[in-house]
């Protein structure tokens, strides 16, 4: 078993710092001895284990628990895997289930035709902070961003009213995302129904559907985000917007030679 000192040290945390954070959480005492047990696996693993395999580990040391215990220790003591995952589902929420409606047909005549929205994850010194997007197709200008600590459904819910407020949408709007289990909620179903936006959903496992969302995170990553340590969310926040912008008002796209407000100031309905 290791210590919560080694623990601290291996993820370069103080002691007073981890204290701190379970007082802050409310997390109850028996859940520590779990908590440790997962420690020691993302240390063996260089912290590359979802739930799934973090659950197999246990098991094999004799250690039983139920699955979703472990994903919620994981969640509370900040424990979930560094590598991007595979959007767990919230089992306990009814499900919806759109039609790929863009499949693969990038092209949109005019702004506001076609948006692909996704969520990626920055990594800082305090931890990991999503980052939830939409893309517009006609430009490829990024028309909301939202950030947040937990990757959950009101992070996109306000997103979207943050496209919304920003854009006057007056023809009819896809809004194409992954399965993700914030896509499938009944709040996103709500909201879009609302806004009269169509959902548009990615085939399950299938990438390349998302593939011009996927490609922004790459674009901000390589750009910017891999060229930085990041320490606190506030820097990381900063970064994003100081980038975003750049990237909507400065950054030239080859196929165009304009950037993405330029070619999208240029469009008359």
């Amino acid at each position: 078993m290791y210590s919560i000192s080694e623990m601290c040290r291996f993820f370069n945390v103080s002691r007073s710092g981890y204290y701190a954070y379970v007082s802050r959480m409310g997390i109850p005492a028996k859940d520590s001895p779990l908590a440790e047990k997962i420690m020691a696996c993302q240390e063996k693993c260089g912290k590359t284990y979802g739930y799934r395999r973090v659950h197999i580990w246990l098991e094999r040391q004799g250690i039983h628990h139920n699955p979703k215990t472990i994903l919620r220790v994981m969640q509370k003591y900040n424990l979930l895997s560094v590598v991007r995952r595979k959007k767990y589902r919230n089992y306990g929420e009814h499900l919806h289930r759109y039609p790929n409606l863009l499949n693969r047909d990038f092209k949109a005549e005019r702004p506001n035709q076609k948006w692909v929205t996704d969520i990626s994850y920055i990594k800082t010194g305090q931890g990991t902070l999503y980052l939830s997007v939409i893309r517009d197709l006609f430009d490829n200008s990024i028309v909301a961003y939202k950030t947040g600590t937990e990757q959950n459904i009101n992070l996109v819910l306000s997103t979207i009213r943050e496209a919304k407020k920003r854009e006057k949408v007056t023809a009819e709007l896809q809004l194409h995302s992954d399965q993700g289990f914030q896509y499938t909620s009944h709040q996103y179903f709500k909201l879009t129904k609302s806004y009269n936006i169509t959902p548009s959903m990615s085939r399950k496992g299938n990438p390349y559907d998302n593939a011009l969302a996927e490609n922004f995170f790459s674009i901000l990553k390589t750009e910017c985000i891999y060229r930085i340590k990041l320490k606190t969310y506030d820097e990381a926040r900063l970064i994003i917007d100081e980038y975003i912008h750049f990237y909507n008002n400065e950054r030239i796209q080859l196929k165009t030679k304009l950037t993405p407000l330029e070619k999208r100031s240029q469009y008359v309905a």
